[in-house]
């Protein structure tokens, strides 16, 4: 019997490697179906998921509301900021009230973490950088501010750099809730039994690696970006967690307010809930 393939995309980071080890590596049971990955930068990944190209996706969830047609979201595979998150950092000591006007890199315009900087400094430019060269940008003073995803939040002070703020830490503060920053999303055109499986395969898969925790980690240095094992392992440990098993009713609740308030303030085309396949 042929099996069934799943094209699934994710970024090439040390938690997402974490995330998907045990799949990549067939420590889990696939349930029939055969997983093909691609690795690319999230931004990459929201553009693509505009045109359906995967089967399975790993989405920033300010892209979500542009690609709901398309997809619904998996409960798992969440990477969900709890009093942290995106990092804004200049090469000299600013405020948020420094930052009108000013031009401050992002990863990419439907990044939750470009989201998350329009509510909170509205009157920022925002110029796309590629994520990994935005430490360099501002430590050159090619831009006057950055908004730091990925491991370069935990790495951003061996660049000499100031953080003006947390996102992550604001929004909890503000909110009360967590950030919720990215997840996983499978396509509507799927048969719903296809779905469900493939939702649960990833949540088996995060499962696995959390049980395996040291193995999973090897996997995941590869993609580490230059940060020692106690570094990665800290890194993983904030976006590979419960929420990454199950977004759970607060992560839910948390995402809810997250589209609303962009949708209030004008960046998001969409105030209704996301719809979930499992």
């Amino acid at each position: 019997m042929t099996r069934r393939t799943i094209t699934l995309a994710h970024s090439p980071d040390s938690d997402d490697a974490f995330m998907f080890w045990a799949l990549a590596e067939g420590k889990v049971d696939a349930r029939g179906l055969e997983f093909r990955h691609t690795l690319s930068d999230i931004e990459t990944l929201n553009r693509r998921a505009l045109e359906g190209a995967y089967d399975l996706t790993a989405i920033s969830f300010h892209a979500y509301p542009y690609v709901r047609e398309r997809y619904l979201l998996s409960s798992a595979g969440s990477s969900v900021g709890d009093g942290y998150g995106p990092v804004l950092v200049s090469r000299r000591p600013m405020t948020r009230e420094d930052l009108e006007g000013v031009p401050v890199a992002v990863a990419g315009a439907r990044t939750t973490s470009c989201l998350a900087l329009n509510l909170y400094a509205p009157r920022a430019r925002t110029v796309e950088v590629p994520f990994d060269r935005i430490p360099e940008e501002v430590a050159k003073g090619a831009v006057e501010a950055g908004l730091l995803i990925h491991e370069a939040q935990l790495t951003f002070a061996d660049a000499k750099l100031h953080r003006i703020a947390d996102l992550g830490a604001w929004w909890k503060e503000t909110t009360g809730l967590p950030l919720p920053l990215g997840g996983n999303a499978v396509r509507r055109s799927l048969d719903p039994d296809v779905r469900r499986t493939v939702c649960s395969v990833l949540r088996d898969s995060v499962e696995y690696g959390l049980r395996h925790r040291s193995d999973a980690l090897d996997h995941a240095m590869k993609y580490a970006r230059g940060m020692d094992r106690a570094r990665a392992d800290r890194f993983v440990g904030m976006y590979v967690n419960e929420y990454t098993l199950d977004l759970g009713p607060r992560g839910r609740d948390a995402l809810n307010l997250l589209l609303r308030r962009g949708h209030e303030a004008g960046l998001l085309p969409y105030p209704s809930p996301p719809e979930f396949a499992d």
